[in-house]
């Protein structure tokens, strides 16, 4: 099968495509054969293994798995003998980090694993993106303990985090601030904020409004800085480990104080929260943005556009043409 591969970390140039085998199908495992996948901020992270812990994970010296990817939709291929939940034929999606393999033409996961049918109505390109951001998202509103009528500001609203952060506080009843730059102000109204600040035209750390909880989506503030922000016992969380790693420092460290305090979204990934995320896209809750969609010969190119740090939304990898899809609508390639 063709597959995105890479055999050391470094920038996104160490990907090509290659002819790889195609993966086994255990006993309880289910063969995918992917139509539609994304790159991401955590596929970035995995190939340049940046923090340098991550080798920790993935391999001291080099990549353990040489196929990355964390998302994906597709048709079931094959089934092993056990398998029960699905059957050849299937549409599904779902999120496989830590063993990867969704830069493929066919991926292998177990049945009981992060992976669930794909919500009706919608094409794989528009499933693929749905699992990444939305599951980090739900970690932020699940530990911030968000609450209808809160005030929630999200900062970095337009990216796959912030997108989806912003949809799920609205689903949660919160009343939503969100930050991002001029060019996008209509596109995050369009996903239910309530009110928009031009990070370009005002500092919104000093933002005259308190919160009942901040999200940084992007991992570009502190503590510090949006500490004034909070309300009294108001919450600060980050998708990054901020620097010095204040973000996994601080939640020990501010609840002593019984004021504002730092939280860590620690995000589940399982077969409960895949379908969620379904409901919440048949429900019209949540949609995920698509920014760009490469094909898989160009997925180096995709690994360039993410790292500039200017993407909307989702950049999704096309693997198996629309055209050769009977279930899929036509739509244009980015060039």
């Amino acid at each position: 099968m063709k597959a995105a591969v890479h055999s050391r970390y470094g920038p996104p140039a160490v990907v090509r495509i290659a002819e790889v085998e195609k993966p086994s199908v255990g006993d309880h495992d289910v063969l995918v054969r992917v139509h539609a996948t994304t790159v991401n901020r955590t596929d970035c992270a995995y190939r340049a293994a940046r923090p340098f812990f991550m080798r920790a994970l993935t391999g001291l010296t080099r990549p353990r798995r040489a196929v990355l990817g964390t998302e994906y939709a597709g048709v079931v291929d094959a089934v092993g003998s056990g398998v029960t939940s699905f059957s050849v034929g299937d549409r599904v999606f779902g999120y496989n980090e830590g063993a990867f393999g969704t830069h493929a033409e066919y991926l292998s996961v177990p049945q009981d694993g992060a992976v669930a049918a794909m919500p009706g109505g919608v094409t794989f390109e528009e499933s693929a993106p749905g699992t990444e951001g939305a599951h980090y998202a739900m970690s932020f509103v699940r530990t911030a303990r968000v609450r209808a009528g809160q005030d929630v500001l999200v900062y970095g609203a337009t990216g796959a985090i912030g997108s989806a952060a912003v949809q799920l506080l609205k689903h949660h009843g919160a009343t939503v601030t969100a930050v991002c730059g001029k060019a996008q102000l209509e596109l995050v109204k369009g996903l239910g904020a309530d009110r928009v600040v031009d990070y370009t035209a005002q500092d919104f750390t000093r933002d005259e409004q308190r919160y009942d909880a901040v999200f940084d989506a992007v991992g570009k503030s502190t503590f510090g800085r949006c500490r004034r922000l909070l309300k009294p016992g108001g919450v600060y969380l980050s998708s990054e480990l901020g620097p010095g790693w204040q973000n996994v420092i601080l939640p020990l460290v501010t609840p002593l104080f019984r004021g504002r305090r730092v939280r860590f979204p620690l995000p589940q990934q399982n077969q409960q929260v895949v379908r969620q995320i379904r409901d919440l896209i048949e429900a019209g809750e949540f949609k995920p943005v698509v920014d760009r969609r490469y094909p898989l010969e160009r997925i180096v190119d995709a690994y360039q556009y993410v790292e500039t740090g200017h993407k909307i939304g989702n950049v999704v990898i096309t693997v198996v043409p629309q055209t050769q899809s009977s279930s899929s609508s036509p739509s244009s390639t980015e060039r």
